[in-house]
């Protein structure tokens, strides 16, 4: 085990190293706005990295994700997000080998926030394909890319201006004499990514992964500044999961992402304890605790059952904002279902006695 985790060591080392001067360019860039992201980001794989589409154990996966954020302080943020994917598609064209190792999967986003009902809906297509780097071996890699149309809207008549003040109260019918060049906009997104695997067992994966979303820097500005651009994120990401008990395994895992001058650092552990482990059959329960650099820390806990996982969490404020937020951030929902084909079973045929 120790030889397994020093070579995963390594490998997320030399990424980390050839990233420095990407990370580095993203600085640079005019920061706007920021990406949708979850704090159980780990359960959101199209946000996390389009290699993980299709990378997994199963035929169909289904996920649900919902955070509500700063009711304690605001209009309450809520995002929402949905996605299912495939592995093993084989192509139905005469001629065509069978791509039977690529995955494809489709998500959406949406996310409305504040006094303005800022809105933003995505449609994202992935797709990745895996590679197994040593015959025989459980070592694979997966590059993958995912390209989305976003669009974005903002209500105007939701908002006071500083004219509105008529020396009480603000008043909204005083005209703002305010004017706005569009109050929606739709662009194309372009995301790359890719994935480490090892999987020695069910109960031992390591998996490592680089990202890099917004590739193509879309305009974002409402009154068409053409240098106001969405800032490419990077992600860079990590998780192992190994046993520490007969019925005990330990689930660390780290995500460190950028985007313009927003840095994010999420590090933490969940633990999980196994009540049922048969052919078929998986039933246990988790808990766990993260920091997010900064800013947050949140609590996890949740149950696998079979082909279900269904997560919650909650964040709890250490920024600047916790004498508004009293401390509170929002809660999570992550809900994960895999689908499996049954198995055919081919029983021999019954043969009737003579005498009947």
């Amino acid at each position: 085990m120790a030889h397994l985790i020093q070579r995963n060591i390594s490998l997320l080392n030399r990424i980390i190293i050839y990233c420095a001067l990407p990370i580095a360019c993203c600085q640079l860039q005019i920061a706007f706005s920021q990406d949708i992201h979850f704090s159980q980001f780990y359960a959101s794989p199209f946000n996390l990295n389009p290699a993980l589409a299709g990378q997994f154990d199963g035929d169909y996966r289904f996920i649900l994700n919902q955070r509500t954020q700063w009711r304690s302080v605001t209009i309450p943020y809520n995002t929402w997000a949905l996605s299912v994917d495939s592995k093993d598609l084989a192509l139905p064209i005469d001629g065509m080998p069978s791509l039977k190792n690529l995955g494809l999967g489709l998500s959406f986003f949406t996310d409305k926030t504040g006094d303005s009902k800022l809105k933003t809906t995505s449609f994202q297509l992935a797709s990745s394909y895996l590679v197994n780097l040593e015959e025989g071996k459980p070592h694979y890699i997966s590059p993958g890319i995912q390209l989305g149309l976003v669009g974005t809207s903002i209500d105007y008549t939701g908002l006071n201006y500083d004219n509105q003040w008529n020396g009480y109260v603000f008043d909204p019918g005083i005209n703002p004499e305010e004017s706005f060049a569009r109050d929606a906009r739709t662009y194309f997104s372009i995301a790359m990514g890719i994935a480490y695997f090892n999987k020695p067992d069910s109960r031992k994966q390591v998996q490592v992964g680089i990202s890099f979303y917004n590739f193509n820097a879309a305009r974002q500005s409402w009154f068409d500044n053409s240098a106001v651009q969405l800032d490419p994120r990077l992600n860079i990401h990590a998780q192992y999961q190994f046993p520490v008990r007969e019925v005990v395994d330990l689930e660390p895992s780290l995500l460190f992402m950028t985007q313009g001058t927003y840095i994010e650092f999420d590090v933490g552990a969940k633990g999980n304890y196994i009540l049922l482990n048969e052919k078929g059959l998986y039933r246990s329960v988790y808990a766990g605790l993260f920091m997010r650099a900064k800013d947050a820390g949140f609590v996890v806990g949740g149950i696998k059952y079979d082909a279900w996982n269904v997560g919650v969490s909650y964040d709890i404020n250490t920024s600047n904002l916790r004498p508004a937020s009293n401390g509170r951030g929002g809660f999570e929902f992550s809900v994960i279902y895999i689908l499996n084909h049954p198995s055919i079973i081919v029983r021999p045929p019954k043969v009737c006695p003579d005498y009947i």
